[in-house]
């Protein structure tokens, strides 16, 4: 079983930067992809950004492109997401997920039953 565990959200104003961390409890070793998503209030959980465990390659939503970057660390099997010239829009709950599962193609956007594991969540709220 891996937990996941998220920190870094807050609150920020308009343009600013924050960066998520989610660290994974357990081995990696048999970790395909780490991803964030977020969730607005009343509405469906929605992919965000996606990285390859093993090569580092990686695919953002367009929604956040050219804003947002995902990254890791592999010794520390912790995941990252720097988000820059933060919009009132991008306020949500950001959850990291973990995937087992093999998935040759990685540049599409991702739907939550395709991960297998799931942190707690952690607020951003980007004020106007």
């Amino acid at each position: 079983q891996v937990q996941l565990v998220e920190s870094g959200g807050g609150l920020v104003q308009a343009g600013g930067s924050l960066r998520l961390s989610c660290a994974a409890s357990s081995s990696t070793f048999s970790t395909y992809a780490m991803g964030w998503f977020r969730q607005h209030p009343g509405k469906e959980r929605e992919f965000v950004a996606i990285i390859r465990w093993s090569e580092g390659s990686a695919h953002v939503a367009d929604s956040v492109k050219g804003r947002f970057t995902i990254s890791r660390d592999n010794a520390k099997a912790t995941v990252y997401l720097q988000m820059n010239s933060l919009k009132p829009e991008d306020t949500a709950v950001y959850y990291c997920a973990l995937t087992q599962r093999y998935y040759g193609d990685i540049y599409r956007p991702f739907r939550t039953h395709e991960f297998d594991y799931w942190g707690q969540g952690t607020q951003v709220t980007v004020s106007s």
